[in-house]
């Protein structure tokens, strides 16, 4: 049963987790803590600092983490192919509609209106990451806004400013 519920459970975040990436946490959160309780809340963010480290979809590292650790390699297999497969089926469907109706303007308020809460979403999430006593300290509020300028007005790859992040935390500490 638990093979199952472990499909199940990707299937739903893979369903829903539209925009990607980070807007994904909420989801896996409520279903792999909340409603299963396969991960404790602090293994949850445990296992997302961890997984940073691996390429790939977020969904897929928690999809493969949550699975092996419940089901061993059939679950991380069956996690994995839940997650994988709504949107590979939605993804297909909704590129044939989109390209008939992109330029309805209902279509694009409604993707706007997404981006929005998606946005929300992963805003909340980077706060429930951070001790909000370490992120208010001041060298921290510097750091953050540098990371953040380097991100957007600079051309340096994500992956070179982690790096860099990572060895001023050791130079500093």
């Amino acid at each position: 049963m638990v093979l199952v519920n472990l499909f199940l459970a990707f299937l739903r975040i893979g369903l829903f987790a539209i925009g990607g990436a980070y807007s994904f946490l909420p989801l896996i959160e409520k279903e792999v803590v909340e409603r299963y309780h396969w991960l404790t809340r602090e293994e949850f963010l445990d296992v997302l600092g961890a997984i940073q480290v691996f390429p790939g979809a977020i969904s897929i590292r928690y999809a493969t983490y949550t699975g092996y650790k419940v089901g061993g390699i059939p679950g991380a297999i069956l996690a994995n192919a839940g997650n994988l497969f709504a949107p590979v089926i939605l993804v297909i469907i909704a590129s044939a509609w989109y390209a008939k109706h992109k330029d309805v303007q209902y279509v694009r308020n409604a993707f706007n209106t997404i981006q929005l809460a998606v946005f929300a979403m992963i805003i909340a999430v980077a706060f429930r990451l951070f001790d909000v006593h370490q992120l208010i300290q001041p060298r921290n509020i510097f750091l953050v806004a540098i990371f953040f300028m380097l991100f957007l007005y600079t051309k340096a790859h994500p992956a070179l400013i982690i790096i860099c992040a990572g060895i001023l935390g050791i130079l500093l500490k």
